[in-house]
């Protein structure tokens, strides 16, 4: 039987010990049982996340957790400030367009981060500024934005500033209460090596105090509700209960190699990526590369939509193409989550003869490889 290899940004490899977790016996939410589980989950989270405030826990996956920062911390008409550099960036202008809000964008090229110091000039001539929504790793370009440098222009300001770490939680560094993150959303599929279903936020008390001013529609996903479950701990609606209990599974894996050794292994992990790309003679697509993801142009000639479907159908290997106007241009390799030494060289090894076979010659057998080798083990 063929092994399959998902090195995609989500949904990421579900190590076993989370699966066997996942299928087992389900139990009843309302119990003393559950409701100490939940209360193991809410504090590993908050290591994940780096705060000591409240990480609320929601059933759906991570776009819903962005339409909940928009529909709760803020109000008809508000101005926010929109930075977009690729396909999630669009996807904050759209929520807070259907919310009604008043869009400052601020769109970037796509492969390349935004300025904190732009940021802080339109914070500068736009004092009434309620919220500035931007990403940590741009999914759709494999870029890490500055979000230290970012957040260091929100301090002592009535502005609070909202994080998709979607992709890049666990992966790229992000130290929440210590740069001053207001709000930080995540999802189970991508770092937390679960199916999709979960997503988390963060919520700082400065970003607390915006909910009793909002006026915008919410009920399910009402994060005043949430909270108020989440202090006993329950939730206020029925959750996912198999997915939290993988959650507290994964969470223990986590906390047993430790966020900050694992901030390392990733960005190692994405220098030999790209590193082994370029052995081969493929471009990198981002101007500030993520550990999370890597985004590599594809060869002149040769579709990278296609190029994903030869991988995926013939040899099993499952990389993502490029979204939008990067459709036929750009593949994407994840590393995240479970994602270790072995995936990226069976990854580049399958790669290689793809790219053979698809007409592309122009390197040496196993130079990819021999790269790797080279930054992993150096």
């Amino acid at each position: 039987m063929r092994k399959d290899y998902l090195l995609t940004p989500g949904p990421s490899i579900i190590p076993s010990s989370i699966r066997k977790v996942l299928g087992g016996e389900i139990i009843h939410h309302r119990t003393e049982e559950f409701g100490k589980i939940l209360q193991e989950v809410n504090e590993g989270l908050k290591y994940i996340f780096c705060t000591q405030n409240p990480v609320v826990i929601l059933t759906s996956s991570g776009t819903g957790a962005m339409e909940a920062a928009v529909s709760n911390f803020l109000s008809s008409k508000d101005k926010v400030i929109v930075v977009s550099g690729g396909k999630f960036g669009q996807r904050w202008a759209e929520i807070s367009y259907a919310y009604g809000l008043e869009v400052i964008p601020y769109n970037i090229e796509w492969g390349k981060a935004p300025s904190p110091e732009f940021i802080g000039d339109l914070l500068k001539k736009n004092k009434d500024v309620k919220a500035v929504f931007t990403t940590l790793c741009e999914t759709s370009t494999g870029t890490v934005y500055d979000i230290e440098g970012i957040a260091s222009f929100l301090k002592e300001k009535d502005t609070i500033l909202i994080v998709d770490a979607i992709s890049g939680l666990g992966q790229d560094r992000l130290l929440t209460d210590a740069w001053g993150v207001d709000v930080v959303i995540s999802g189970s599929q991508k770092g937390f090596m679960l199916p999709p279903g979960l997503a988390f936020l963060s919520v700082s008390k400065k970003a607390e105090s915006f909910l009793a001013h909002s006026n915008l529609p919410k009920y399910y996903f009402d994060l005043k509700k949430a909270l108020k479950s989440y202090y006993k701990p329950d939730t206020p609606f029925t959750p996912a209960i198999s997915l939290i209990m993988g959650l507290r599974e994964a969470l223990k894996v986590i906390k047993k190699e430790g966020r900050e050794k694992l901030w390392e292994k990733f960005a190692r992990l994405s220098l030999a990526t790209r590193e082994a790309a370029k052995s081969i003679g493929l471009k990198i697509f981002s101007q500030r590369p993520s550990s999370s993801v890597t985004a590599v142009v594809s060869p002149q000639k040769i579709k990278s939509s296609e190029l994903v479907k030869r991988l995926r159908q013939k040899y099993g290997v499952s990389l993502a193409g490029g979204q939008s106007h990067l459709k036929d241009k750009i593949l994407r390799i994840a590393h995240m989550g479970a994602v270790g030494e072995q995936e990226l060289i069976i990854c580049f090894s399958i790669l290689e003869k793809g790219l053979r076979e698809m007409g592309y010659n122009e390197f040496e057998t196993g130079a990819s490889l021999k790269k790797l080798e080279e930054v992993l083990y150096a």
